[in-house]
Order: structure tokens, then sequence, then C-alpha cells
């Protein structure tokens, strides 16, 4: 996951592999060439 810090729009995105709730692998990279909104949101019970 990402640890570099803050990302600004337009930043390139980080490279993110992630499993899906259905259990799929996920890469950002796989969707390269189309638009993509990344929105992250902070763990359940935390501060953020």
């Amino acid at each position: 996951m990402l640890s570099s810090g803050m990302l600004n729009p337009g930043d390139p995105a980080p490279p993110i592999h992630a499993r899906t709730d259905a259990g799929a692998d996920f890469r950002l990279s796989d969707l390269k060439g189309q638009r993509v909104v990344l929105y992250f949101f902070p763990r359940a019970d935390t501060p953020g």
C-alpha cells in the first residue's frame, strides 16, 4: 500500500495490488489508459 505520503491531483498513481471482496486479484495497472477515480477513506473507527 501507499506509504510515501500524500498525492496531489494529477500525480501518477502508485502501483496498487489488492484482493476484491469477491476474492479476485485487482491491479490498478490493468486499467491503464482508462479514466479511474481513486477514493481513499480511513479505516473504520480511526480518526481521519
